[in-house]
């Protein structure tokens, strides 16, 4: 594996097997690389001890961020091969979906991606339900669909949830995860995208990870301010089903054109953008129990367009800075999708068997981990140096390595340390001054 991992440090352009055969020390064949990604690997463990041991700041303070990264591929054989909604394509492509569990590090603003789980669907998961198909024929025929509450439906619990195969990974996957931190440090929220803002999940945050969770709401959501205390519904009323004295659930709808002056705790202008930040723990009809939320709305002082964005939170007591700041950290997996894809070959392996396509994703993304200490120790003399410019050194390396071993006399140290550097300027993005040779 560390012939593997050096290979893939100086691997040029795609990050394929024969790349890696070519590149590799020796002892590093195809044969061999394609016998490294035939085996099962404890990837867990891997990825939680290189950051235990690497990454691990004590003291600090983490986040758990989740979240989905789509790889497109060609062909018919490949294992979990479906059409997946790309947002990079904003449409159905073929290809493979993974969800990642990754740790943020809040002072470093930097994400570690330690569990990664390729989603295949179930074959109930392939066929629509009888909701879609009754509302496809109802289209087909013309006719118009009842929209609504169903006649006679009653009240139901909605801390019981309908298990789906997405839930069921997410609870494995976070229990998972706080298994292996164990008493190391202290976890208490868990970051998620809008697609996961609905009461199931937050069910299984709460009830089953025993975390909290912050997303984004539908900038259309339907809030409610909390009922006056000892506020009742009207007089009983058969047709709607009421008793009398009933306690109210709702109060007022919250309208976001004109949202109470009394809830804002942010009001900054920068140029002609006016910034407005407004917290208040509001209820929402689908959800179970009362959510803090936090609207961020931006104006336009000259045109008057006006924007705002719906952030929630199940923790009432998070103050409105933190949330905004935990869920701007959550962004940062998309970086570790983005180097994954860009520079460590998830975009391009084209193993087909489930075992092999597993390792070939894992690798890429345990070499995301891999290179954030190797590019901290680089920037310490190098502030602008990115991924390419340590791909550069390494290759640089290699070269100078087979360069050597065909010298006859082994030059000093500080010789061969200013070809090296003077080497790896050749491919860098931010390359340095040219170390003078010694005479």
């Amino acid at each position: 594996m560390s012939r593997v991992i050096a290979a893939m440090l100086c691997v040029t352009g795609r990050v394929t097997m024969r790349g890696l055969a070519r590149w590799g020390q020796e002892g590093t064949s195809y044969r061999t690389v394609q016998r490294f990604l035939s085996a099962t690997l404890p990837w867990s463990q891997l990825f939680w001890l290189f950051f235990r041991h690497h990454l691990f700041c004590p003291g600090e303070v983490y986040v758990m961020a989740g979240d989905e990264t789509v790889v497109t591929k060609a062909g018919k054989h490949t294992y979990g091969l479906e059409r997946f909604f790309s947002s990079i394509h904003n449409r159905v492509v073929p290809g493979l979906s993974f969800f990642a569990l990754s740790l943020i590090n809040v002072r470093q603003g930097t994400s570690h991606p330690l569990l990664i789980e390729q989603i295949v669907r179930e074959p109930n998961e392939k066929t629509p339900t009888k909701a879609t198909k009754a509302t496809k024929a109802a289209k087909a025929a013309k006719t118009p669909v009842r929209r609504g509450r169903p006649k006679g439906s009653k009240n139901k619990d909605k801390t019981h949830i309908e298990w789906t195969p997405e839930l069921r990974r997410l609870q494995r996957m976070g229990n998972q995860l706080l298994q292996l931190i164990g008493t190391l440090f202290p976890v208490t929220y868990l970051v998620l995208d809008g697609h996961f803002a609905n009461n199931n999940v937050l069910q299984v945050v709460r009830q089953q990870l025993q975390l909290h969770l912050i997303s984004k709401l539908r900038t259309d959501s339907a809030l409610f301010f909390p009922p006056p205390e000892h506020a009742t519904m009207p007089p009983a009323d058969k047709a709607a089903g009421r008793s009398p004295g009933a306690p109210r659930v709702y109060g007022a709808r919250v309208d976001y054109q004109n949202l109470p002056p009394e809830c804002c705790l942010s009001d900054t202008q920068d140029k002609d953008i006016r910034s407005q930040i407004y917290q208040a723990n509001l209820v929402h009809g689908c959800f179970a129990q009362h959510l803090n939320v936090v609207i961020l709305v931006k104006t336009h002082l000259k045109t008057g367009a006006r924007a705002h964005v719906v952030l929630m939170s199940s923790d009432l007591s998070l103050e409105w800075e933190l949330l905004v700041k935990y869920y701007r950290l959550r962004f940062q997996i998309e970086f570790n999708f983005r180097d994954a894809k860009q520079f460590w070959g998830l975009e391009d392996f084209m193993n087909t068997g489930q075992t092999p396509v597993t390792n070939a994703v894992h690798l890429a993304f345990f070499m995301v981990n891999v290179s954030k200490p190797l590019l901290g120790q680089l920037r310490q003399t190098h502030p602008l140096a990115s991924i390419l410019d340590l791909k550069a050194r390494w290759r640089a390396k290699r070269y100078v390595h087979a360069t050597l071993k065909c010298l006859t006399q082994k030059p000093e140290p500080f010789f061969i340390h200013a070809i090296l550097h003077n080497v790896a300027q050749l491919g860098a993005i931010h390359p340095q001054k040219q170390t003078p040779l010694p005479v």
